[in-house]
Formats: C-alpha cells, sequence, structure tokens
C-alpha cells in the first residue's frame, strides 16, 4: 500500500480498529486526521504516530453531532487541503430502551 502524500480522516482513533488504522496509514505514509470523543485518547494515537515518524493531528470531535464533524472536515482542509481517504469506524448506538 503506497500513500505517501495521502490525506486520511479516521474516525474512532481513540482506540481499537481506528487506532490500528491510523498508526497503519501513517506508517504507509499518509497524513491522519485522529478523529474521535476522548481527548486523551487521541493525543495518544497522535504521538504514536508521531513518534514514528508520521504525520498527525488530533481532533476530537462526536460523529453524531453535524456541527462538531463540519468543523472537523474544515480543521482538516485548512491544514492539509484535502481528504483523500475517509475510515469511519466510530459508530452511534441507538436509544435503548429500560430492561426489566
Amino acid at each position: 500500500m503506497q500513500l505517501v502524500g495521502k490525506v486520511a480522516l479516521i474516525t474512532g482513533a481513540g482506540s481499537g480498529i481506528g487506532k490500528a488504522a491510523a498508526i497503519l496509514l501513517a506508517k504507509e505514509g499518509a497524513k491522519v486526521a485522529a478523529l474521535g470523543r476522548t481527548e486523551g485518547d487521541i493525543n495518544k494515537t497522535v504521538a504514536q504516530i508521531e513518534g514514528n515518524g508520521g504525520f498527525a493531528m488530533p481532533i476530537v470531535a462526536d460523529i453524531s453531532q453535524p456541527e462538531q464533524m463540519q468543523q472537523a472536515i474544515e480543521k482538516i482542509a485548512y491544514r492539509w487541503e484535502r481528504i483523500d481517504i475517509v475510515f469511519a469506524d466510530a459508530g452511534i448506538n441507538g436509544v435503548w430502551g429500560t430492561i426489566e
């Protein structure tokens, strides 16, 4: 996989599959916008990518909030001018009723 110069937005990048994808894409040369709700986790992902010589930016946002996602896209566009890859790992749980 050759991703040098590509810009990737990874949702759910703070842990699990999203974090693994962010690290892998950065290793392959992509600039990674690591997005998630938990600032500490996102910062750890970005630090790991940068520690390995990659390029990444942290974005704290909730994918269920359209205004936060619009701001996230604007931040990426301002810094890197485009998005080439979207890895949508984060999910939204529906409303759960009371279990009796």
